[in-house]
């Protein structure tokens, strides 16, 4: 049990980790655009950056190539969580999945829904999606700062959740946010897809292989005018998850080279760290390879690019405050009350230990959309000015959602353990 426990336990601290350094960075980001360091900030970001390959050239500013690069290996880790909890972990199963994927469908439509009441048919209408996605760091991070009183139940959910929701925001940016298409461009990256997964139907083990695949694949789907990073997610689906050597195999090897003596042992440990990697799939290896990099460095970067909007000139406006509401009563709304009807009719049922209160709480955690919500309106919207109210509508949402979830949550589990515990005798 321990061992089936422990990568939901190593994403999770990863994660949290993770959102105390976006906090700090985006903050860090708002300072300055406030402060009087507008000016540079702003020439930062619009600092052109040309990548050249003898008559193959691409021009970008260098906030573009943090949204289109950068953010493709974001995405290629956030494919990779999702085939692994689809082949083996809380999605694997469809009943015991069917609570999380109804919330993460819930958690999408009432705040489209919100959104569109206060922005249908104006300019702003483009940013219906803005609202609908959660961010993974942020409200695992809000979450683990309760430590253990929180039920493990409750951790899953949100974990599994919101990497369905992720998935939703996929296709939401592939199939609603992107430009007129090149069909001869969107081809051929289908093509390098169709190789990827061949190579990973054959067994192909080299990282390598998959990832001079993907550039490829990454290239002709910028040109198709579909974002580019849904060629990362694409590239996530072809890397395959079975292992070399399989677990007795590696069980039988392991015991025959601890019954050696130490001198045959030390001339071993090169075979023994081959066999280890073997054992370990493609997609593992990989997931931990970009895990510290998105961690640390992805997300960090990018939050600092997107952060930074200046309050002066800057009002909410219809499109601040329907992404504000999205998120913050949209999500709470949208999850609480689709997982109500879900198990009223007896189509799923709450994790162990976990209380509607709880699912309350960890709806108004899901309304912490930060990274996911502003790259969705960085494709959204092209003039400044609505994608600065959409900016301020999501980092306002996501402080007030913080706070409220976690006084929710805090109060759900303090309410239940003293339900559970007998009242001492004096």
């Amino acid at each position: 049990m321990r061992a089936l426990l422990r990568p939901i336990e190593d994403f999770w601290n990863s994660q949290a980790r993770g959102g105390f350094i976006l906090f700090v960075v985006a903050l860090l980001a708002f300072v300055i655009a406030n402060a009087g360091g507008y000016g540079w900030y702003s020439a930062l970001k619009e600092t052109p950056l040309r990548l050249s390959f003898g008559d193959f050239a691409l021009d970008k500013t260098l906030s573009s190539w943090v949204k289109d690069l950068l953010m493709s290996f974001f995405f290629l880790l956030v494919g990779l969580e999702i085939k692994r909890e689809v082949v083996l972990g809380e999605l694997s199963d469809l009943r015991r999945a069917l609570l999380t994927l109804l919330a993460a469908i819930g958690g999408m439509i009432a705040p489209a829904v919100v959104y569109l009441l206060l922005n249908a048919g104006g300019p702003g209408t483009s940013g219906w999606g803005v609202p609908m996605a959660t961010d993974i760091a942020f409200s695992l991070g809000v979450l683990s700062l309760l430590g253990n009183r929180v039920p493990f139940g409750l951790k899953v959910f949100l974990t599994a959740f919101a990497i369905a929701d992720d998935l939703g925001a996929i296709l939401i940016i592939a199939f609603f946010y992107s430009s007129s298409l090149n069909y001869a461009a969107l081809l051929a990256a289908l093509s390098f897809f169709v190789l990827a997964l061949v190579a990973g139907r054959l067994g192909v083990r080299m990282l390598g292989i998959y990832m001079l695949l993907g550039a490829f694949m990454w290239f002709f789907m910028l040109k198709s005018g579909v974002s580019p990073t849904v060629a990362a997610v694409l590239l996530a689906m072809a890397i395959p998850l079975s292992r070399a050597v399989k677990i007795p195999e590696l069980r039988s090897r392991l015991g025959e080279l601890l019954r050696q003596d130490s001198e045959l042992l030390e001339a071993e440990l090169g075979q023994l760290e081959r066999t280890l990697e073997r054992a370990q799939s493609p997609l593992h290896r990989l997931e931990h390879l970009l895990h510290p990099w998105a961690t640390y460095a992805i997300l960090p970067v990018f939050a600092f690019f997107n952060a930074g909007v200046r309050l002066s000139g800057t009002g909410f406006g219809e499109v601040g405050l329907g992404a504000f509401l999205g998120l913050l009563l949209g999500k709470p709304l949208g999850i609480f009350l689709i997982c109500w009807l879900a198990v009223r009719l007896g189509l799923a049922a709450l994790p162990a230990g976990v209380s509607w209160p709880m699912i309350l709480g960890a709806g108004f955690l899901g309304g912490i959309g930060f990274t996911m919500s502003l790259f969705v309106a960085a494709l959204a919207f092209a003039d400044k000015g609505l994608l600065d109210q959409a900016k301020m509508g999501v980092l306002s949402s996501s402080v007030v959602a913080a706070i409220v979830g976690l006084a929710v949550v805090s109060w759900a589990v303090r309410r239940t353990k003293d339900r559970l515990e007998p009242p001492v005798a004096d």
